[in-house]
């Protein structure tokens, strides 16, 4: 199972760059099954980037809880009516299968077969003389399992109910014991006795089996030719030959047709609570279409294999991948404050430090292994910090990512300072998207003081579009607040030419009257010099809320 490196839900610049380059490291050192993924699409400006490196969009995975055809087995080894005892079983024995699906051409089930079901053919009506040596099969499946030769044959395709006799006794007692059945059921079974061979063609057997690698004499033949009698020529004795025989019988009868089966889309909790009630050994996994895509045994989703995950540029749990509470956390990398939620239970890597984007602690991480990345890769790590530090402008800049920056500007074979500009003028929230879609834009979550409040922030170059948009998204805002039970919501409006930004608030509360902010209407204030939502804005609304969560306990 592959190890997914996931930024945040409504993923940003940063966090999809540094999901990227990130998993690029890890797959040239420590895990070459790393995969980039996210919580949705890249936004406009994402999109430019991976465009500009020439580097394909992460796989979007809105949630890892495997579903039931994440878990099961694709190598799928089936079988089909028609198919004999000892072709199926020995496909069995090679894959180390206990049971298999039975499929018809299309791959459509049509029931299972286990070990114990095939072994029934042998020891099924041990106590019936009659049913005890009756096959159905074919001349074909049994010319098959001995490796013999036809000397004759009379339709080798015909599915065949026949009785198996041994010719081991008397000329006599045998002829006589013969003629109390159906000649077109009987296979007749000896070695080098023609005194056997002449009674039985005469009979009109269905097929003659002579065994021990001797040959019916060139008459005999012939005489079985006039009487329609087949002949197969055993290298094995006696014994075995029987054995091998019985061999060749048709699963058929014996495949379990009251089949349970488990849609492939099926969450894991759907899935378990078929297989728990069933004592079906294997269990059939459908496509959309019906058809078989795997199959999986009740260990596999009684007991799954966790996820493995990667957090970038997050810590939280209510900032994460769908299912993330289930998963395998294996490291975090990331550059924001300590949240709650994330627990493991063993140590794992985990890398958080105070500087103004993931995408520099990604690079370091290169450097550190002794590893150069790509000009692509770089430019990717480049994009992360000029997007999360506003170009070097923002308060979160570190003398870390100045210098990280001019390493990687020596690897990219792009303009910086033209690219960013580019970067910047590139996907205004509020010239392209509806009012849920900006405010979806790079939205986080958070609980400080058990208050449940939502803080996005958009880009842009002026506020003149903000203003045209003021009300349509406050409602989107008390809408996105109201449909996630949260007490408020928060949007930031940034702008990057003159580093200052504008806060609209869903709901206005006591807490927030002591915001020391110019108010210019309900709900929205001016923030000078604010232009970071990790650094100045978090810290701003929680410092806020303590007192007013305090005073209501």
């Amino acid at each position: 199972m592959s190890v997914f490196v996931f930024g945040h839900r409504n993923p940003d610049t940063d966090a999809i760059c540094s999901a990227i380059a990130y998993a690029d490291l890890l797959q040239k050192t420590t895990r070459p099954d790393a995969v980039a993924a996210c919580c949705g699409p890249p936004n406009k400006r994402t999109e430019y980037v991976l465009e500009r490196a020439g580097i394909a969009p992460p796989r979007i995975i809105m949630d890892v809880r495997p579903s039931a055809e994440d878990l099961c087995r694709k190598a799928v080894v089936t079988a089909s009516f028609g198919e004999s005892f000892h072709e199926v079983y020995r496909r069995m024995q090679a894959h180390d299968l206990r049971a298999i699906p039975v499929v018809d051409d299309d791959r459509r089930v049509e029931g299972v077969l286990s070990v114990l079901d095939v072994m029934s053919l042998f020891f099924d009506n041990e106590h019936d003389p009659v049913k005890s040596r009756t096959v159905s099969t074919s001349l074909e499946k049994i010319h098959g399992v001995l490796g013999g030769d036809f000397q004759h044959v009379v339709d080798p395709g015909q599915h065949d109910e026949l009785m198996v006799m041994v010719g081991a006794m008397s000329a006599e007692g045998f002829t006589e014991r013969m003629r109390k059945f159906a000649a077109q059921r009987l296979i007749v079974v000896c070695g080098d006795r023609p005194t056997i061979h002449l009674p039985a063609i005469e009979h009109g057997v269905r097929v003659l089996v002579i065994t021990g690698g001797f040959t019916l004499s060139a008459g005999l033949v012939e005489l079985a030719k006039l009487r329609g009698v087949s002949v197969i020529t055993s290298p094995f004795d006696t014994l075995n030959t029987v054995l091998r025989i019985r061999s060749a019988q048709f699963i058929d009868s014996v495949v379990d047709r009251d089949v349970v089966t488990i849609d492939g889309k099926a969450a894991l909790a759907d899935a378990r609570s078929v297989v728990e009630r069933s004592s079906q050994p294997v269990f059939p996994v459908l496509g959309d279409d019906g058809r078989l895509v795997g199959y999986c045994f009740k260990t596999d989703i009684i007991n799954p294999p966790k996820q493995q995950l990667v957090l970038v540029d997050h810590n939280e749990l209510t900032q994460a991948v769908a299912g993330a509470e289930d998963a395998e956390i294996v490291e975090v990398l990331d550059h924001h404050r300590l949240g709650g939620g994330l627990k493991s239970t063993q140590p794992i890597r985990f890398i958080n430090e105070p500087v103004g984007s993931t995408c520099t602690l990604v690079a370091r991480q290169f450097r550190a292994a002794g590893l150069v990345p790509t000009s692509a890769i770089a430019l990717c790590m480049a994009s992360g910090i000029i997007s999360d530090t506003l170009f070097l402008r923002s308060p979160t800049t570190t003398d870390i990512d100045r210098e990280v920056l001019t390493w990687l500007r020596g690897l990219c074979e792009v303009d910086l300072d033209r690219y960013a500009r580019e970067f910047f003028e590139i996907g205004s929230a509020l010239r392209t998207k509806p009012p849920a879609g900006v405010i979806a834009e790079d939205c986080k979550e958070f609980i400080e003081q058990g208050v449940r409040f939502s803080i996005s922030q958009i880009e842009e170059t002026g506020f003149d579009l903000f203003w045209e948009r003021k009300e349509e998204l406050r409602a989107a805002l008390e809408d996105f607040a109201d449909r996630r039970s949260l007490d408020f919501s928060a949007l930031l409006i940034t702008d990057v030419v003159e580093q200052g930004s504008l806060l609209l608030l869903s709901h206005e509360s006591e807490a927030l009257d002591e915001i020391n902010y110019p108010r210019l209407d309900r709900g929205l204030y001016e923030l000078k010099n604010v232009v970071s939502r990790k650094k100045q804005l978090l810290p701003l609304l929680a410092q806020l809320i303590t007192p007013t969560a305090a005073a209501k306990r």
